[in-house]
């Protein structure tokens, strides 16, 4: 799935995002809801300054994936994986633990292929009418 795309199912899916960025690991922007290439570009290097404390803070143990700083006005979400990492902003009080299941999901999008719709069988009917007008030839 394209970048752009799994933020727009993302935003219609978890209506408590107020915007989000999907950024490579280097914090180069892939796609974004907000309106503002700046804005932008702002958000995934602050995203990539806040997992930097939070590891830097953790020190040991497995490399952090997710990040959530609460603020009075609403949180700031990030989740990374090897090639990515999503940050999104919500309004107060947010159901987090569906966020992060919300962002995750998003990752896990980016880059998978579309799935294809199988191939229609064909009836019994048309194999008749295409044999016949074979056998007429």
């Amino acid at each position: 799935m394209e970048a752009a795309q799994a933020l727009a199912d993302l935003t219609e899916i978890s209506s408590q995002l107020v915007g989000a960025v999907l950024a490579d690991a280097d914090g180069s922007v892939v796609a974004s809801t907000l309106p503002d290439d700046e804005r932008a570009a702002a958000v995934a290097r602050a995203a990539v300054e806040l997992l930097a404390a939070a590891e830097e803070e953790r020190r040991e143990g497995p490399e952090l994936i997710q990040v959530q700083a609460a603020l009075p006005d609403g949180s700031v979400f990030v989740v990374r994986d090897d090639r990515h990492f999503v940050v999104a902003v919500t309004g107060p009080n947010p159901t987090v633990g569906l966020v992060f299941y919300d962002l995750k999901t998003c990752l896990r999008l980016v880059g998978e292929e579309p799935a294809q719709k199988p191939a229609r069988r064909r009836r019994k009917k048309e194999e008749q009418e295409e044999e016949s007008a074979d056998g007429e030839a």
